[in-house]
């Protein structure tokens, strides 16, 4: 104390830093506490009405706005390093407004992505779309076709008008032919909409039938499904194929 009675300053400051040192050394101890143990990850469906129902659901959220954005941290990075095993194969268009991933509400892991324009298909494409089913058991592909779809419209005009387009843009008004050719037949209101539609649903019906996938497809352990996304709501409307 000093002459008037009051606490001496060096016994205050000292006083301060002890205090300080005592707060300081809770927090670190309070940081170094080891966390809670991650929840390991859902288990991916391994049937095609699983799967379907994942992704409907998943779809649900998108449209809704309650996304859940599953496995998409660091902790599913390190769980899928060394291994993979997707529930559900996507092929779509390579619009930029049609992400799967995004619109179905899935994770790191959890789909193989193939997307061409208009889903334009030929044997690398065909053999990519095959390698989930094939090599581990995926048990459902689905082929995914969405509202104004400009490769859809380009290849419509081309073939329209006999006017060829430049470069490799070609190869896929060629791969889009039989869809013009139906939407013809067809008829419709919006043709281009009719020929986006029926390349859904030609596409579905070939992978479908091809020889390495229709045996799965016949004893059950894989659907391919037909679907289409509107820009407008963000909702997926299946087509063709959808498992019971």
């Amino acid at each position: 104390m000093d002459r008037a009675g009051h606490p001496d300053r060096r016994a205050l400051l000292a006083g301060g830093l002890g205090l300080a040192t005592a707060a300081l050394a809770g927090c670190s101890s309070t940081s170094a506490a080891p966390s809670a143990t991650t929840a390991p990850p859902e288990a991916q469906p391994t049937t095609p009405g699983a799967a379907f129902a994942r992704l409907m659901d998943g779809n649900e959220r998108w449209v809704s706005g309650d996304l859940q954005h599953p496995d998409r941290d660091p902790n599913r990075r390190q769980f899928v390093a060394q291994e993979q095993k997707p529930f559900g194969s996507i092929l779509s268009c390579i619009d930029s407004r049609v992400p799967p991933e995004l619109l179905f509400d899935t994770g790191l892991g959890d789909l193989y992505v193939m997307r061409t324009g208009g889903e334009a298909i030929g044997p690398v494409v065909t053999g990519s779309v095959e390698y989930g089913p094939m090599t581990s058991g995926t048990p459902l592909i689905v082929v995914l076709g969405h509202q104004r779809c400009g490769a859809v419209a380009a290849a419509y005009k081309s073939l329209r008008d006999d006017k060829p387009l430049p470069g490799n843009l070609q190869a896929i008004v060629k791969a889009l032919q039989p869809a013009y050719e139906q939407a013809v037949r067809d008829g419709g209101a919006d043709p281009v909409e009719t020929m986006a539609r029926a390349q859904v649903e030609l596409t579905a019906a070939d992978l479908r039938s091809n020889d390495d996938l229709a045996p799965l497809v016949k004893k059950g352990a894989l659907a391919v499904v037909g679907a289409y996304y509107s820009l407008d709501t963000g909702k997926v409307e299946v087509l063709a194929g959808a498992p019971s």
